[in-house]
């Protein structure tokens, strides 16, 4: 009877939130907050639907015969390529429809810089992406997604509460004097956690290209990689980029990377 919806059970639920401190309060959204999280909601959607688009020109294709190379920038160039060229082989019936659907793409991509545009000239008036983007792995969408659905750091205990909210630290399967840990609770918002993932895959990338020149950060990546693999390391790089993140945001200072010191 408790799980169903009534007047009691609404206000024993109130009842035992009011007394219980363990239970985290959820802040209200500022309207400046909501206004952002909004970009990246439309930029999401449309990224989502040109994705869409150019999978299903790639498979269309080449139920034809027509192969299109490795990366989206391709697609469009090849599509418009095969329609203007009246001896490709490709159907007549199908030029206007494919014509059509590379010019919804570029529509789409239009549509996405002015998100981009945006959110850059909010984030020139804020200090706090300020200092989020001297983060490696944290760019533009990263730090004015993390102001726009967080609000404020300050609100989690530690950086490990942060991670832990965004669904980048391991789950836990304890018992007795045996602790379990498994794969990341993937818990909190996924967007946030594909954004840290993403730039944590750009640090990995950057880190090969220079080695020798790397911080603590990178070398420590760079070791996690060839310890446990790419991907692993890629969420792990990720985890730790959150607790930095929550570091930098409580401190209001940029991020200084340490160098690594010379072995003795």
């Amino acid at each position: 009877m408790l799980r169903n919806k009534t007047d009691a059970a609404d206000a024993k639920g109130l009842l035992e939130a009011l007394r219980n401190d363990a239970l985290c309060a959820v802040p209200v959204k500022s309207v400046e907050q909501h206004a952002l999280a909004s970009l990246h909601r439309m930029r999401s959607g449309w990224q989502a639907t040109r994705t869409a688009r150019l999978n299903t020109l790639r498979g269309l294709l080449r139920e034809l015969g027509f192969t299109i190379p490795v990366g989206a920038r391709r697609v469009v160039p090849a599509v418009e390529g095969l329609v203007s060229d009246g001896e490709s082989g490709l159907p007549e019936v199908m030029r206007p429809v494919l014509a059509e659907a590379a010019r919804e793409i570029g529509d789409l991509e239009r549509r996405m810089r002015a998100v981009e545009r945006s959110l850059e000239a909010h984030a020139r008036g804020d200090e706090t992406v300020r200092r989020l983007r001297t983060i490696p792995g944290v760019g533009l969408l990263t730090a004015t997604a993390l102001v726009a659905f967080v609000g404020d750091a300050e609100r989690f205990a530690s950086a490990r509460h942060f991670a832990s909210y965004l669904g980048l630290t391991p789950r836990e399967w304890s018992s007795g004097q045996k602790r379990s840990l498994g794969r990341i609770s993937k818990r909190g918002d996924p967007y946030l956690r594909m954004l840290l993932i993403h730039g944590a895959r750009s640090v990995l990338c950057h880190a090969k290209r220079r080695q020798g020149e790397n911080d603590r950060l990178r070398t420590w990546a760079l070791d996690r990689e060839r310890a446990r693999g790419h991907n692993k390391a890629a969420v792990a790089l990720a985890n730790k980029l959150a607790r930095i993140v929550w570091a930098v945001w409580r401190d209001g200072e940029g991020y200084h990377g340490l160098k690594v010191q010379p072995a003795a």
